[in-house]
């Protein structure tokens, strides 16, 4: 297993509901008290005024002890029409529990609920854990099987997050295995190096959405995987917020798509940035954990999903029919829908 823990110096910077037994007797302020936040998948492709993004769900700490918890029915990204447009359809990501007989892991991987949960302890401890598999495909790649398509597989990944005093900020990331399809078109097993970084160049797929051009087999893309120690390193909506001091953990997944017409000759490089688990717990400098009390929970909330489309892109204003819509559940219909694949697209290996 891979794993990356930190320690931050003072300075650095369907929804389910749990209740702590023994609750803190103060309820912490909203603006600038400790609070944690925990988040399954997130997605950023492009740049500048022509990116799109999509956070999904984000479960936030209450202001009393008890937890927010992600429901299991979110277990794809992009899941409906407002997605893929910010983001594009040819990517899809798997989290979670999936169809055994449309499996897109490598034989061993199990079938899991994901468990994504922003904690308030009794003495006011923010915590954070994002822990699931994660399974990424290019479904134009039109493979007969649905492990075909898939280019990244992250067996039991795992993220924490705690903040129990100014000198005790820690973050820890960690994974069971990485499977990356390497240049030769087969997916192997890679071992991270000493940072806890997987880099292979020359993936045989291709962009996350569809580019004016393209020839599909001559397009291949650099993929990098490691460790988020940095705030500023997860994507985020607005809502969620840092504190003074402040801890991270996930992993972050870069691509550059090297898109290549008919005769070889380059389109353009398409960039796209992937968080998954990304976890942060943050505190005041004079923070000092309370003594347990006693008092009435309060039932948490959850910071919709977010989806910010690309400046030229039409239907779909930033953020504003996302967070109407953040949190509905998906149904079975939608999940078919998603899962359809276009024809067949010969690639080279």
């Amino acid at each position: 297993m891979t794993r990356l823990v930190t320690k931050l110096a003072a300075g650095t910077t369907a929804l389910a509901f749990a209740v702590v037994p023994g609750v803190a007797s103060a309820q912490v302020d909203e603006e600038t008290g400790p609070v944690a936040y925990a988040n399954a998948a997130a997605a950023k492709v492009g740049e500048g005024e022509g990116a799109g993004t999509v956070v999904t769900e984000t479960q936030k700490s209450p202001l009393k002890a008890g937890q927010s918890k992600l429901g299991p029915e979110r277990n794809l990204l992009p899941k409906d029409e407002g997605e893929k447009k910010a983001i594009g359809a040819n990517y899809l990501i798997h989290l979670g529990k999936y169809n055994p007989d449309a499996s897109p892991y490598p034989e061993g991987v199990d079938s899991r609920d994901h468990n994504v949960v922003a904690t308030l302890k009794d003495t006011n401890v923010p915590t954070a854990t994002a822990e699931t598999n994660y399974a990424l495909q290019d479904v134009t790649l039109g493979g007969l099987t649905d492990l075909d398509n898939t280019f990244l597989v992250l067996d039991g990944a795992k993220s924490t997050v705690e903040c129990a005093a100014s000198d005790k900020l820690t973050g820890s990331t960690t994974v069971k295995t990485i499977w990356v399809r390497d240049d030769t078109g087969e997916l192997v097993k890679k071992t991270p190096d000493a940072d806890g970084k997987v880099e292979v160049k020359g993936v045989p797929v291709g962009a996350s959405t569809d580019k004016k051009g393209e020839d599909a087999a001559k397009t291949v893309s650099d993929l990098t995987v490691r460790p988020i120690t940095e705030f500023d390193s997860l994507l985020r909506q607005e809502q969620w917020r840092s504190g003074e001091l402040n801890a991270a953990a996930g992993w972050l997944v870069e691509i550059v798509t090297h898109v290549n017409d008919k005769d070889g000759k380059a389109v353009e490089d398409v960039k796209s940035r992937y968080v998954l688990g990304g976890v942060s717990c943050s505190i005041p400098k004079n923070f000092t954990p309370a003594d347990p009390g006693s008092s009435t929970p309060q039932v948490p909330t959850k910071i919709p999903a977010g989806v910010t489309a690309p400046a030229d892109s039409d239907g779909v204003s930033p953020l504003g029919l996302s967070l109407l819509g953040g949190g509905v559940l998906l149904g079975a219909g939608a999940v078919l829908t998603l899962r359809r694949r276009p024809a067949p697209v010969e690639r080279k290996s």
